[in-house]
């Protein structure tokens, strides 16, 4: 662990700070990424992947998750906006809801994992166990659909 520590810990720091803004955040991650480097190396596979990206998908992963917890939304809170816009936020989100129900499932749940949960293309395709290059093909028809009939609606 410690030769692990010496050649990587720089390179998670500086993800972590990247991402998180904060010298002691970055610091507790680098400790967090490692412990589970260490409790759970059996998940670890040289086929895909270097140790390091290994480890930086765990570091990104750990980012995001203290990024959802402090409170970062990727929701618009309705109160910040004058009462204008605050209806048009919440037609807007009622019209997304409405077209995310509307596509496949297998359309639907790569977009919620990816922009909802975080994860990369990779993650997602390691949680629904399909490859990436499905995730990806996926996503693209997912947002094209999207596009096409947000579209239609602001024409």
């Amino acid at each position: 662990m410690a030769e692990l520590y010496a050649r990587h810990a720089r390179a998670i720091y500086s993800l972590a700070h990247a991402m998180l803004k904060s010298p002691q955040e970055a610091e507790d991650l680098i400790h967090d990424v490692f412990l589970e480097a260490w409790h759970r190396s059996e998940h670890y596979s040289e086929a895909r992947g270097s140790v390091r990206a290994w480890l930086l998908m765990r570091a990104r992963s750990r980012a995001l998750d203290r990024l959802k917890s402090n409170g970062c939304q990727r929701v618009l809170a309705l109160e910040s906006c004058p009462l204008d816009d605050a209806s048009a936020a919440l037609g807007d989100q009622l019209r997304l809801r409405e077209l995310l129900c509307q596509m496949p499932d297998v359309q639907r749940e790569v977009l919620l994992l990816g922009y909802f949960e975080g994860l990369s293309s990779v993650e997602i395709a390691e949680r629904l166990g399909i490859p990436t290059g499905t995730v990806k093909s996926r996503t693209r028809a997912a947002l094209g659909a999207l596009r096409a009939s947000l579209r239609g609606r602001h024409e």
